[in-house]
């Protein structure tokens, strides 16, 4: 059955480019409206599948009044604009809709949105009716979520969510800073799937050297570069049945994105030097810090896997918005580390203990796990009184009109990545490397360190 779709476009040389590209392509253009009071008309009358609508109409409604009653009504929309005002794109995101399309556009660039936007509303509509069918207030059982700790309300959301997704086969991307636990969710929406009794390959895109992650991913046929002596089977291929994990998605080069979209559209891979698709059954759970929107803005990232990957964004909040959890977070690493150390701490002091809740967690839990550690091995007595911070936070509690100036995300990894580079004394990899301290791969940092433009030489001056 032909898509109903419905143009809202008050100038016509538009309008009628848009409908000779919609009936090519064989949709149905149901009608056209200048003006959002005629467009609810033919909403009524015809029930378009999608509407294609320009934020700025004739008459005093605009598109964004049009979409928040596509919204109540579930007709999936996507935006046509000329306008790059950020204040108003931003009234419009808030619309949610399933794409922007902006003049001058291409055929190509038509399809493929309204190719996406009708694949994004298919899976909304699932994911509404399963939540219908799951109580908002569900117990949440914590075996479901073990190694995750916490209690607050962010991080409940975040349970939420992985109970209403995990049970389908819907793609899951994974949004948070670095060290806020983006694995172990991975791990609890892999048990909680109904793919729990296949593999969980996990896969850091930003590890691999882009010479080896095509190979890597896909698999290779013998003879097909030099040093292929033998047939290798490639993560997508192990994973048959189950699911794959790619971290860092947004580290991925541009030619193996066209790729990744193809195995997220047609579930099928080929072999490095193969001659024949093999299918595959998996499914696909991506994490990245990046900001993948402004990655899109700038061309490192292909709009089209995006829109697939971001089907269900799940965002893991940094723990200086989980203030209630780091108390609970630091009796568990107390527990774990002093007997894995053999160390008779029984617990932190309040004085040391507020000093925490007060700092501002640039490196998250995974920066909290590390200081827990280094506080029990240098405690003389059964209570942790002292915790060395970092020397470049301020952990005075924010005070009003205090003047703070707020450092972005990229800020203060790099003035934590350069913290511990000093204290390790410019040493990167090995015991005691930072590489370690800050439980990362080696290359994972040293790609970090290149993309931030932090250069070991400069930090040791």
């Amino acid at each position: 059955m032909k898509k109903r779709i419905l143009i809202v476009e008050d100038e016509f040389v538009e309008a009628n480019n848009l409908e000779m590209i919609l009936h090519r392509a064989g949709y149905y253009v149901c009608d056209i409206a200048s003006y959002v009071t005629k467009a609810l008309e033919i909403v009524e009358r015809e029930k378009p599948d999608l509407v294609l609508l320009d934020i700025f109409l004739k008459g005093k409604l605009t598109g964004i009044d049009l979409a928040k009653v596509l919204r109540e009504k579930n007709i999936a929309f996507v935006y046509l604009s000329a306008n790059s005002n950020k204040d108003i794109l931003a009234e419009a995101k808030k619309t949610e809709p399933y794409g922007f399309l902006v003049k001058p556009f291409r055929e190509k660039d038509v399809l493929v949105t309204i190719d996406i936007a009708n694949y994004l509303h298919e899976q909304k509509l699932k994911l509404k009716f399963r939540s219908e069918h799951v109580a908002k207030d569900a117990f949440i059982q914590h075996q479901d979520f073990e190694g995750i700790i916490g209690k607050s309300e962010g991080l409940k959301t975040v349970f939420n969510h992985v109970k209403l997704v995990a049970p389908t086969d819907t793609t899951v991307l994974i949004l948070g800073e670095s060290g806020t636990g983006k694995e172990r969710l991975v791990d609890s929406l892999h048990a909680q799937s109904l793919r729990k009794n296949g593999p969980l390959i996990k896969v850091n895109c930003a590890a691999l050297p882009a010479s080896l992650i095509e190979s890597e991913l896909f698999g290779h046929e013998k003879g097909a570069f030099t040093g292929a002596y033998d047939k290798r089977i490639g993560k997508f291929e192990l994973a048959d049945t189950g699911t794959v994990f790619l971290d860092e998605v947004g580290e991925l080069p541009l030619d193996l994105q066209v790729k990744l979209l193809r195995v997220l559209q047609e579930k099928e891979i080929e072999r490095v030097g193969g001659k024949s698709t093999i299918k595959i059954d998996i499914r696909i759970v991506a994490a990245t810090n990046r900001n993948l929107e402004a990655e899109v803005a700038s061309g490192k990232f292909r709009m089209d896997l995006f829109y697939r990957l971001n089907v269900f964004p799940i965002a893991v909040p940094p723990l200086r918005t989980r203030k209630d959890d780091i108390p609970i977070l630091v009796e568990h690493f107390i527990a774990q580390y002093a007997q894995k150390l053999g160390k008779n701490i029984e617990r932190i002091s309040d004085e040391a203990m507020q000093t925490l809740i007060n700092y501002n967690w640039p490196g998250n839990i995974r920066e909290l796990e590390h200081l827990i550690e280094r506080s029990i091995l240098l405690s003389p007595g059964k209570i942790i009184t002292n915790v060395l911070l970092p020397i470049f936070e301020d952990v005075s509690p924010l005070r009003e009109n205090a003047g703070t100036t707020i450092k972005t995300m990229e800020q203060n990894e790099v003035e934590h990545i350069v913290n511990v580079l000093k204290i390790c004394k410019g040493k990167i990899a090995g015991p005691g490397g930072a590489a370690e301290l800050l439980n990362l791969p080696y290359s994972t940092l040293v790609s970090r360190m290149k993309k931030l433009g932090i250069k070991k030489e400069n930090v040791l001056r």
